[in-house]
C-alpha cells in the first residue's frame, strides 16, 4: 500500500552555484557514502543535483519535508547497475517507522538544465 509520494525538480546551475560559493555545501548536505559516489562521478553537478532532488522527494513522501530531520538523515546511493536506493537515519528513520513504511522507491532523471526525482513510500 502507498503511504506517501514525493517529487522534486531542481535547476542544476543552482547546485553548481551552491557548491562553488560554499566549499562545505557537499559536506553539509551529503553523507560520506554519497560524497564518495560524487567523487567517482568526478563531482558531476548533474549527479549532485539528482541526489539532492531525491532527498527532497523522500522527505515529501514521508510527509514532513525537512521540518524534523536533516538532509544527511536521508542517504541516496546507487546499486551496481546505477539504480538509486534509500537509507534513512535518525529522525527520518523514526518518522518512517511511525508510518510503518517498509520500503521507499526512488527514481532520478536529469537533462542539461534540470534534475528531477520521484519517491514512493510503501508499507
Amino acid at each position: 500500500m502507498v503511504i506517501g509520494i514525493g517529487t522534486d525538480i531542481i535547476e542544476i546551475k543552482r547546485i553548481k552555484e551552491a557548491v562553488t560559493k560554499n566549499p562545505r555545501f557537499i559536506e553539509k548536505c551529503f553523507t560520506v557514502n554519497e560524497q564518495e559516489f560524487f567523487n567517482n562521478k568526478k563531482n558531476s553537478f548533474q549527479s549532485i543535483a539528482g541526489t539532492f532532488a531525491a532527498k527532497e522527494a523522500v522527505s515529501k513522501a514521508l510527509g514532513t519535508g525537512f521540518t524534523i530531520f536533516e538532509l544527511k538523515d536521508i542517504e541516496i546511493l546507487r546499486d551496481k547497475n546505477g539504480k538509486p536506493y534509500v537509507y534513512l537515519y535518525n529522525k527520518a528513520k523514526e518518522t518512517s517507522d511511525k508510518l510503518n513504511i517498509s520500503k521507499i522507491l526512488v527514481t532520478i532523471s536529469h537533462s542539461r538544465e534540470y534534475a528531477v526525482a520521484y519517491a514512493l513510500a510503501q508499507d
